[in-house]
């Protein structure tokens, strides 16, 4: 059967024998390992195609030579759970993947020096817990089937941290940052689906950095960059998070944009973001956002959950 005829998801519905735990918590990892997700009390799914089916059949019969029962089921969603909340699973599993990298660099970070290069002694040990922690992503990413949100910022972060490792003594009186040109006319490129870093920068951008703009929405995985696109707020894109900074605010620094008004635009954005990432199946917790912020959170999941973009 082609692929795009397959139903939509495989599951693994199985019973594991209660003893010895080892067994248990072996194919449990097994299946962290595959990408796969819970979806009920001992029912695994992944999307459906060759591989998947392939790399479950293995955690199967792994079952059954362990005195273990298990099925696998090429399934559609038709009542109960639908496609979207499903892949809002998966989403949330590689957030928490993709989340636990990021603070494992955010307190990288903190060790290195504020201002000037980063002392030699220390170079290679860093080097070599970047190059760790990009390894992670990338076997994250590989088990990302539907862009979880979490990826730019852990990108972001490391790429803050390679910038450091890149200063060295006599570059500094070198360097220099300047605006970037403001174009005209231009093709600005982005992922699909509505979240509120992607949205302001949007209007930032036809506002007060190209007002002919023309805004193309691309599938992140399957988008090949064209020359003279420009990219916010997806991976590799020209303006997109560096550490702690958002799209937003990544561009108001590159085109040196300083009217006050903007500040709160871009703090509601990141704080927006941030409380988002932390909860993207629901609401949002009351503590975590003020007021306004969680108005436009609200605002934002409705249309999301009317529309499924």
């Amino acid at each position: 059967m082609p692929e795009k005829d397959k139903p939509g998801w495989l599951l693994l519905i199985h019973q594991i024998p209660p003893k010895p735990n080892y067994f248990r918590v072996k194919i449990w990892r097994r299946l962290q390992k595959l990408g796969a997700v819970g979806i009920k009390n001992s029912v695994y799914a992944l999307p459906n195609n060759d591989q998947a089916q392939e790399d479950l059949n293995w955690v199967l019969r792994e079952i059954v030579e362990g005195g273990g029962d298990a099925s696998l089921v090429e399934a559609r969603l038709v009542e109960g759970l639908n496609d979207e909340q499903v892949k809002e699973m998966f989403r949330a599993a590689r957030d928490a993947d993709y989340q636990a990298v990021a603070d494992e660099a955010r307190e990288l970070a903190r060790g290195l020096p504020r201002k000037g290069e980063v002392p030699e002694e220390k170079r290679g040990e860093i080097e070599a817990a970047v190059a760790r922690l990009q390894k992670r992503v990338a076997d994250i990413a590989a088990i990302d089937f539907f862009h979880a949100r979490s990826r730019e910022a852990v990108d972001g972060l490391l790429r803050e941290i390679e910038q450091k490792l890149a200063v060295r003594a006599p570059e500094k009186a070198a360097a220099s940052t300047e605006a970037a040109e403001k174009p005209r006319g231009a093709t600005w490129v982005t992922r699909t689906g509505i979240h509120v870093d992607r949205m302001a920068s949007a209007w930032l951008i036809r506002r007060f950095i190209d007002p002919k703009a023309k805004f193309k929405f691309v599938s992140a995985r399957e988008h090949r960059h064209q020359p003279g696109e420009l990219r916010f707020d997806m991976f590799d894109g020209e303006f997109t998070h560096q550490g702690e900074l958002c799209s937003f605010e990544v561009l108001l620094a590159r085109f040196e944009i300083t009217d006050a008004a903007l500040r709160p635009i871009a703090e509601d954005a990141l704080a927006v973001g941030r409380a988002r990432e932390a909860h993207p199946n629901g609401m949002v917790f009351t503590d975590d956002l003020a007021p306004v912020e969680r108005v436009i959170d609200q605002i934002i999941l409705g249309y999301i959950r009317q529309t499924g973009r």
